[in-house]
């Protein structure tokens, strides 16, 4: 167990052991509870998280062999650290990401616990699972913020030599952190969701870990630099991305397991075809309503407009779509912006964030779905899908779909996508019906991320079996800065 000094306390494994003819206990004999209690000795000085037995899955490698000992050992027990503890009602892609991956790990039978920060305009509990470490209240998107705010974390960031998105979180000491991370007991390892938390804090890739890539973020920080209006902005976007990419390849490369939210982010992060390197479909999971008729809008748009990538596509279909679409068409866009809207037609509304995200796009005859840069997955392409809700789509949006539903069309040229959007109002107006059941596509996305969590934990399970040693974790009053960390 991790304790206030660091160091776990040895753990004593007295079962008995299945031995070869010369007398050495072998890989196969043993289960990965049993490897995991031999951390425990004197000279490792784990200083944490590890202690209960894995014993869940049966491994083709044959690691697991006792089914009486999986028994005993219990549910795996795995500490899910990210910049935002999980929320009853999510609204931003990142967050619905977390919540379709977490009922994930809960259907493999994984026991989680979970530490982040709240967010500080969060209403209600910051985490409703009630194993929740909350690591203080904090702002993170640039929507919040204001140029107060945002000059700190540029400060703070030059400072530590950290990204700005590391650095909006880097406030705790190592001391501090590990204190509060032993509130989780005895866990197998860390389930390190997105890079930010990972890279404020360094030694956390000490422990073994699944990495959840949910972007490529050197590679948006890069399209941020290119897109910026400045050359200020042109250069820290610059930073930004060096930073991310050294970031991206240590965490690659110290952890167990790499997931990823599309095959082609495994390229991006440089481990295309690698064997640790599993990516994960996703799904949204609302639970499918009948069509009632009614329709607030023509085109809907949904998304978190502040992150710069989404923000790209807004601006290419607000400059490049909407001149072109017929003046009687309405559009709304409903998500959060940093800054006011922009000037638009009368036939363009913007909501806001809404508090129902499937009330707004089924309201919609069709969906716009503008992606025009980024990584990962876009998860309002997959609500429209899982909806059955028809849709005109850029090849962008389209990442980690395999099958392009009936009543969706791709154009990347505006004056094609424009004309496509009208059709399918056109017919929508004239009473045919243009959504389909969903259901399927649902059920297909949610057994491809079942298979993607079994297949990371099977081999994050032999990772543990073939005895991964632990460092020295150091000193715990040393301060997590990206220079004061090895």
């Amino acid at each position: 167990m991790l304790t206030a000094s660091g160091i776990r306390a040895p753990l004593v494994d007295d079962r008995p052991r299945s031995t070869t003819e010369e007398g050495e206990e072998t890989i196969a004999s043993r289960s990965p509870s049993s490897l995991l209690r031999r951390w425990g000795r004197p000279d490792n000085h784990f200083a944490g998280i590890c202690g209960t037995g894995l014993g869940r899955w049966q491994s083709r490698a044959a690691i697991v062999t006792s089914s009486e000992a999986n028994r005993a050992a219990g549910p795996v027990h795995l500490l899910f650290v990210s910049s935002l503890l999980p929320t009853e009602n999510p609204t931003t892609g990142f967050e619905i990401a977390n919540q379709a991956i977490i009922a994930a790990y809960a259907r493999q039978g994984v026991r989680l616990s979970f530490a982040g920060f709240r967010r500080r305009d969060a209403e209600g509990p910051a985490d409703t699972r009630g194993d929740g470490i909350c690591l203080g209240d904090i702002v993170l998107e640039n929507a919040g913020a204001g140029r107060a705010q945002k000059a700190l974390w540029l400060a703070g960031a030059l400072a530590r030599g950290l990204p700005v998105t590391a650095a909006k979180l880097a406030g705790l000491s190592r001391r501090a952190l590990l204190v509060r991370l032993v509130e989780a007991g005895p866990v197998e390892g860390l389930i390190l969701n997105s890079l930010q938390m990972p890279t404020a804090y360094p030694f956390l890739t000490q422990f073994p870990a699944i990495f959840i890539a949910h972007n490529v973020e050197h590679r948006s920080a890069e399209e941020n630099a290119a897109n910026a209006g400045s050359r200020a902005t042109h250069l820290l976007y610059r930073r930004e991305a060096a930073l991310l990419k050294r970031a991206e390849q240590r965490l690659c490369r110290e952890a167990a397991v790499v997931h990823t939210l599309s095959v082609e982010d495994g390229a991006g992060l440089g481990l295309a075809g690698h064997p640790k390197c599993l990516p994960l479909a996703l799904t949204v999971g609302r639970r499918q309503t009948a069509d009632d008729g009614h329709r607030d809008h023509d085109i809907g748009l949904i998304g978190t407009w502040s992150w710069a990538p989404n923000r790209v596509g807004l601006d290419w279909f607000l400059g490049e779509v909407v001149p072109r679409l017929p003046p009687d068409l309405t559009v709304a866009i409903a998500g959060r912006l940093d800054g006011p809207p922009p000037l638009t037609p009368t036939n363009v509304a913007f909501l806001g964030r809404v508090d129902d995200a499937q009330r707004f796009v089924r309201g919609s005859r069709v969906l716009a779905l503008a992606t025009r840069g980024g990584t990962g997955v876009q998860l309002k392409t997959i609500e429209a899908f899982e909806e059955g809700m028809p849709a005109v789509a850029t090849s962008q949006a389209l990442r980690g779909v395999a099958t392009l539903p009936k009543n969706a069309d791709v154009a990347d040229d505006p004056a094609r996508f424009a004309a496509l959007l009208a059709a399918r109002v056109a017919a929508e107006r004239q009473g045919a019906d243009i959504r389909l059941d969903g259901s399927a596509f649902a059920a297909s996305q949610r057994s491809e991320l079942d298979c993607g969590i079994a297949a990371g934990l099977e081999l994050f399970a032999r990772e543990l079996a073939l005895g991964r040693r632990m460092p020295e974790m150091g000193a715990l009053d040393e301060p997590a800065l990206a220079g004061h960390q090895p």
